[in-house]
C-alpha cells in the first residue's frame, strides 16, 4: 500500500535524482518534476514526470492540481519560493525542503558570505549544532536567500509543516560542481605532486546525496516543523580527501603542506580550502528522525570518482564543469604556477 503521493521539485537534479529512488523504495507514488521533465534512468516505471518550470506564474499550482501529501523541494531560495509554497499550503500535507549551511555565521558575525573580505573566514564550533547564529535574511546573497526562506517557511508552521535541511558539501554523482574534481583531474593529467593550503588540514563537512536522500524519506515519515544539520558521518580533511581519491584510482601522489593560506596566484587553494573547520552536529537529526546514514565518503567515492572521470572524457574540464570555473576560476588547475611555486621550495628544503 502507498504511503501516500511525494511531489519532487528538482528532481533531476543531483540530489533529487536520489531522492525519488529513496521515496519510491519506501512505499510513496512520487511525482519528480523538472524544468525538462526528464528522468533518471534507475526510477521505477510508475514515478511521473512533470515538465515545471516554477518561476513561471502559476505553474506550480497548475501542476500540483488536487494537492500532494508532502512535497519535497531541492530549489527553494528567497522570499518568493516560500511564498509559493505558503500560498499552496491548503493542498500540501507537509513539505521537506533542502537549505544549506552556508547560512551559519560565527561570534563575529563572519560566514561564507563574507570568506573574500579581510580577515573574512569564519570560526565556527566544532561540531556546528543547528542553534548557531545564521545571517542575516535578505536577498544579495546565497546564504541570505536560504535563511529568508527558512524564516518565511518556519513562520507557517501552523498550515504547513515543514523540515529545512541544512547541507554541507554535497557529493556524490551527478554533481554540477564537484570538488574532487581537484584531485581526479590532478591524477588522470600526471600529476605527481599536489600543493595544500592551511597543512592539509581543511575540513568542510561533506554529505553524500544518498543521505540526504535518507534524510529527506525519514522526515517525509514524520511530518513536522524543524531545522536539521544534512552531513555525513565523517569530515575529513582535504589532505586525507587527496589520499582517498589516489587509492581509487590507483595513483601515488607527493603531498606538499602549506603552512598558511594559497599563494597570490592560487597555488594551494582547494574546493575545500579553510583556515577554520567547518563540521556539521547531527545529533538533532538522529534524535528527531532516527536518521542513520546510508553510505560515507570514502565507500561512496569510487563512484563519484567514475561519474568524474566519465564527464571529463574527451572534454575539457570547462566545458565539462562550467559552474567549477564559475566557482573558482580557470586558476585551479595553473599548473606553470604550480610548478614554479615548487621549484622555489624545493630551493629552501
Amino acid at each position: 500500500m502507498s504511503k501516500g503521493h511525494a511531489w519532487v521539485l528538482g528532481a533531476t537534479g543531483q540530489i533529487g535524482r536520489a531522492a525519488v529512488r529513496s521515496l519510491v523504495g519506501d512505499g510513496w507514488a512520487v511525482t519528480a518534476a523538472s524544468r525538462g521533465g526528464g528522468r533518471d534512468e534507475r526510477w521505477d516505471a510508475e514515478v511521473r514526470t512533470a515538465a515545471l518550470d516554477r518561476d513561471e506564474d502559476g505553474a506550480l499550482a497548475a501542476a500540483l492540481g488536487d494537492g500532494c501529501d508532502v512535497l519535497v523541494d531541492m530549489v527553494a531560495y528567497g522570499a518568493q519560493h516560500a511564498r509559493q509554497l505558503t500560498d499552496l499550503a491548503d493542498r500540501i500535507g507537509s513539505a521537506v525542503v533542502v537549505s544549506s549551511g552556508a547560512v551559519y555565521e560565527d561570534d563575529r558575525g563572519r560566514s561564507f558570505d563574507t570568506q573574500g573580505e579581510p580577515d573574512g573566514s569564519p570560526c565556527y564550533p566544532v561540531p556546528i549544532p543547528e542553534s548557531q547564529p545564521t545571517v542575516p535574511p535578505g536577498e544579495d546573497t546565497y546564504g541570505a536567500r536560504k535563511i529568508r526562506l527558512e524564516r518565511d517557511l518556519l513562520a507557517a508552521g501552523d498550515t504547513l509543516p515543514v523540515t529545512l535541511l541544512r547541507a554541507g558539501a554535497v557529493h556524490g554523482p551527478y554533481c554540477r560542481s564537484p570538488r574532487e574534481l581537484y584531485f581526479v583531474k590532478r591524477a588522470l593529467d600526471g600529476r605527481t605532486r599536489r600543493v595544500l593550503a592551511y597543512e592539509g588540514r581543511s575540513r568542510f563537512h561533506p554529505v553524500h546525496a544518498a543521505n540526504i536522500a535518507e534524510l529527506i524519506r525519514l522526515a517525509a515519515l514524520r511530518p513536522g516543523s524543524r531545522v536539521l544539520n544534512a552531513a555525513d558521518p565523517q569530515a575529513p580533511t582535504v589532505a586525507e580527501i587527496g589520499e582517498a581519491v589516489d587509492a581509487v584510482l590507483g595513483r601515488e601522489t607527493e603531498t606538499v603542506l602549506m603552512p598558511g593560506a594559497a599563494s597570490p596566484e592560487g597555488v594551494g587553494l582547494s574546493p575545500w580550502g579553510a583556515p577554520h573547520p567547518i563540521v556539521y552536529d547531527m545529533t538533532a537529526a538522529e534524535r528527531e528522525l532516527g536518521y542513520r546514514p546510508v553510505t560515507g565518503y570514502a565507500e561512496s567515492l569510487p563512484e563519484t570518482v567514475e561519474w568524474i572521470t566519465g564527464q571529463l572524457a574527451g572534454r575539457d574540464w570547462t566545458d565539462a564543469y562550467p559552474a567549477m570555473v564559475r566557482s573558482y576560476g580557470r586558476g585551479l588547475f595553473d599548473y606553470a604556477a604550480e610548478d614554479a611555486w615548487l621549484e622555489r621550495y624545493d630551493r629552501t628544503v
